[in-house]
């Protein structure tokens, strides 16, 4: 063996070297650990193939913000003038950047025109109900947008991961949430949906900086805690969820979440793209980083979830 061959023998054993004390910090993580472990921490930003080096920086990401955030004021007002209803959905890993991105992409609409819908879990009285129905009450009306913060998407992921409702369920849903949307759409709903996605080793150290912060425990929930241990269960659970709903009229947007500047750009980015409003930046508006947005059909044939 020449020395070109011993040299990629060595990188090889190196990476199963890297890889396997990655998997052993992970099956030992604890959130209530006295420290993050320095292996999860070395690989969280590089963690489920996320394609860039370095973190956005901070300049650009400020000076695409407020440039997008003024675009979204001009198509509110083209949704407004018009009377176009528009929804979009926030999905995800837990830890993805949901609310964050959701901020900054409401940060300077008017309340009286944007909403956003984060329900609670259902009551008795819901729990009786159609399962859609408590979602299809909050559609926008005329001249106005919704983001759904999580949405009826929870009966395809948290639901039957944690046990909350049956197998059963889940495939109607898988079958039925297609037709539904499908329903909006020809009503004229103009419909966003969005996954946003993070390697392993990104969302443990996401949970591990809530539970130590004050500041952010408020957003650990019991669920959370028991999420730590279910990363095959909930993967199985979306790529199960993006093969069967992702449609020709209703898609799926796939955003690799591990920046979160770079998120949300791209999701800001991907709904200002699929808007027909007057005078769009179409230079700022296409500029989409394609290396960590993707289709669901180039996501799952890519390995979906791992």
């Amino acid at each position: 063996m020449g020395r070109f061959g011993e040299a990629v023998v060595t990188k090889k054993a190196s990476r199963k070297k890297e890889e396997d004390g990655l998997r052993r910090a992970i099956a030992q993580f604890r959130l209530d650990g006295d420290e993050l472990s320095p292996v999860i921490d070395a690989a969280a930003f590089g963690s489920g193939g996320y394609p860039h080096k370095q973190k956005l920086n901070s300049k650009t990401y400020k000076r695409d913000l407020l440039a997008l955030q003024i675009e979204l004021l001009k198509a509110l007002n083209w949704v407004r003038e018009q009377g176009e209803r528009v929804v979009v959905v926030f999905e995800g890993r837990d830890t993805a950047g949901k609310g964050g991105a959701i901020y900054r992409f409401t940060q300077h609409l008017s309340p009286r025109d944007a909403r956003i819908v984060a329900l609670p879990k259902p009551t008795p009285t819901e729990q009786g109900q159609w399962y859609f129905q408590r979602y299809a009450a909050e559609m926008p009306t005329k001249g106005e947008i919704v983001i759904f913060d999580r949405s009826w998407y929870n009966r395809a992921g948290v639901e039957p991961v944690m046990g909350f409702c049956t197998a059963d369920q889940t495939d109607q849903f898988l079958h039925e949430a297609p037709q539904f949307e499908a329903m909006l759409v020809r009503d004229g709903i103009r419909l966003f949906k969005l996954f946003l996605t993070i390697g392993q080793a990104m969302q443990l150290k996401r949970l591990y900086a809530r539970h130590t912060d004050p500041l952010k425990q408020w957003k650990l929930s019991p669920i959370d805690h028991q999420a730590v241990g279910k990363w095959d269960a909930y993967s199985n659970a979306y790529d199960r969820m993006l093969a069967a709903t992702d449609t020709v009229d209703t898609p799926w947007t796939i955003v690799k979440a591990n920046d979160k500047y770079r998120t949300r750009l791209a999701t800001i980015r991907g709904v200002l793209a699929g808007l027909p409003y007057p005078e769009k930046d179409e230079g700022l508006v296409g500029d989409q980083d394609h290396k960590i947005v993707l289709t669901a059909e180039r996501f799952l044939a890519k390995g979906g979830e791992i």
